[in-house]
């Protein structure tokens, strides 16, 4: 039977503020003992099953004695706090120089002025924003003048949205790559440029459309879903990581609307009959919940997850490997509206083995590759180190 491997990170799911925290004002924070400690009755029963409450307090959720599988403390060991950067480095690749973000000064006027030029239109807003929020308070300008939408977050990005209706996907996607040109330059490298098109007329009608188009960074080095899809492995990406690995290594990409979606998708992954990796992105608990600052959002979204959760597991196959784990925080109730640099967790689950445990503190999210890699006897081209031999 062929061998399968399931990583899944919940993006921005951090257990608590690491020795680093304190060069990012974040010490105090921690993204799951918050969200739960600020709401009450959300049941996450399947993650702890996992042993998800044995690495970090969850109110309403009371540990057992025993857990399913294996569990672990995963610690960055790159610089930053980004999406890339968590998972770039889950996949062996050490990121010593944070890339450049604009959160709290917008694009500078150098570079505002030289898109204008170079796409002929103006732009508007220029500040870090919620994608949604921001459509809703320029979109009508948008509509009247066609100046374009750019914004930041607290990610290493810059977003111009536009109506698609109104500018044309391809005029979007033109002037997106203007911008991805322009911001490779060492004082201005970005990790993505994101086109956002939208339709509607109003602000109350305006939506995102599905034809969102990720312009991202290669990354710097080889990666296990490369040495995976060198050696005839499936490498199947759900939700956003083909765009933080700008396609490298990647066999099939699926694209999500959503979180419980990307969910449904990987059941029906688990369901065919593939051989590799699916490396899986949910990104909503980040983008809708964590910038957002609503921790019952949070809270109700992880507690939607596991009941998905409940459902994968219930399709598994005996010897499928499963792991759980994020690519940094994103404390609701923290400061601000940026990630929060934490300790990430790590739920490892094989329905064929028997034993459970805590594989204690690792170094480096980079573990998660490095034991992908030695789970299909491929080269790590990274570093890590696989904690395969601790768990059969």
């Amino acid at each position: 039977m062929n061998k399968r491997a399931f990583v899944i990170v919940i993006d921005s799911l951090g257990i608590g503020s690491d020795e680093k925290a304190y060069l990012y004002n974040d010490e105090g924070a921690n993204t799951l003992k918050h969200i739960f400690e600020a709401t009450s009755g959300h049941k996450i029963p399947n993650l702890c099953h996992l042993g998800l409450n044995h690495l970090c307090p969850v109110k309403d959720n009371p540990k057992s004695n025993q857990f399913a599988g294996y569990i672990a403390k995963l610690h960055e060991a790159s610089v930053g706090k980004d999406t890339m950067t968590g998972h770039w480095e889950m996949m062996g690749l050490r990121i010593d120089q944070p890339f450049i973000t604009f959160t709290d000064t917008g694009f500078p006027k150098e570079l505002i002025a030289e898109l204008e030029a170079k796409t002929g239109y103006k732009y508007i807003g220029n500040y870090a924003a919620s994608g949604t929020e921001i459509i809703k308070e320029l979109g009508e300008r948008h509509m009247q003048t066609k100046e374009l939408i750019i914004y930041t977050s607290a990610d290493s990005v810059l977003q111009i949205a536009a109506n698609e209706d109104l500018i044309g996907l391809d005029e979007l996607y033109r002037c997106c790559e203007v911008a991805r040109e322009i911001t490779l330059r060492p004082e201005w490298r970005l990790g993505r440029v994101i086109a956002r098109p939208f339709v509607g007329e109003t602000k109350e009608t305006f939506t995102r459309t599905a034809n969102r188009h990720d312009y991202a960074l290669d990354p710097y080095g080889k990666t296990v879903l490369e040495s995976l899809k060198e050696n005839g492995f499936d490498v199947i990406s759900v939700g956003k990581i083909n765009d933080i690995f700008n396609t490298k290594g990647i066999t099939k990409a699926i694209k999500s609307k959503s979180s419980l979606e990307g969910m449904d998708q990987t059941i029906e992954v688990a369901k065919d009959d593939f051989r590799g990796l699916c490396f899986v992105n949910l990104v909503d608990f980040d983008a809708k919940w964590g910038h957002r600052r609503n921790a019952e959002g949070y809270a109700q979204e992880l507690s939607d997850f596991d009941v998905k959760l409940g459902e994968l597991l219930k399709v598994l196959r005996d010897d499928d490997l499963l792991m759980i784990t994020a690519d940094h925080g994103n404390d609701p109730t923290w400061h601000g509206s940026d990630h929060t640099r934490e300790y990430v967790p790590l739920l490892v689950y094989r329905k064929s083995n028997t034993g459970f445990g805590n594989l204690g503190m690792r170094d480096t999210f980079a573990d998660i590759g490095a034991t992908v890699a030695d789970m299909f006897d491929v080269t790590n081209p990274g570093y890590g180190h696989s904690f395969l031999g601790q768990i059969l």
